[in-house]
């Protein structure tokens, strides 16, 4: 063999020698971005399954809410007597026990906030009430952990 024909096969590998690295490091790359995308998966997944169950129990809440608001009303009634009127008292505490136990919390009602509240009348503001102060609560909202459930309905002084 000649050198000449010796130093074409040695660059024939060498350009073999750097392609296959070439390849190596493109099939890294894919590996490293691939392996970056599960864990991203996985982060993503995890953070739905505890939202999942933070908020598992929010479409129950709301079926639950109108119940407690007639139970409110039905104890507001006149003429009930001392037992009965147990007995509701009795039922609203444990539903407001069981709904606390799931995170659903009355939302505050002292000053009027948008986002928690709705306002269905506004009266003028005067000496016991400031501006923007609620003056009466129709009905409450709730929240469930930071997420609101249903706007209170109330009457803001303007």
């Amino acid at each position: 063999m000649t050198e000449e024909a010796l130093e074409e096969i040695v660059e024939d590998e060498v350009s073999e020698l750097e392609e296959a690295q070439n390849l190596a490091k493109e099939f890294e790359n894919k590996f490293l971005r691939a392996s970056a995308e599960m864990q991203n998966i996985q982060r993503r997944s995890n953070e739905e399954r505890v939202t999942l169950v933070k908020y598992r129990s929010q479409d129950l809440a709301k079926k639950i809410l109108p119940s407690l608001d007639n139970l409110e009303r039905a104890l507001a009634v006149e003429g009930l007597t001392d037992d009965v009127k147990k007995g509701l008292e009795m039922v609203q505490e444990s539903l407001i026990a069981a709904l606390k136990e799931e995170g659903v919390e009355e939302v505050p009602t002292e000053t009027f906030d948008h986002n928690f509240h709705m306002a269905v009348q506004t009266v003028p503001a005067d000496e016991d009430h400031d501006a923007d102060s609620i003056v009466q609560v129709f009905q409450k909202g709730y929240l469930l952990h930071e997420r609101l459930l249903r706007p209170a309905m109330v009457v803001v002084a303007q």
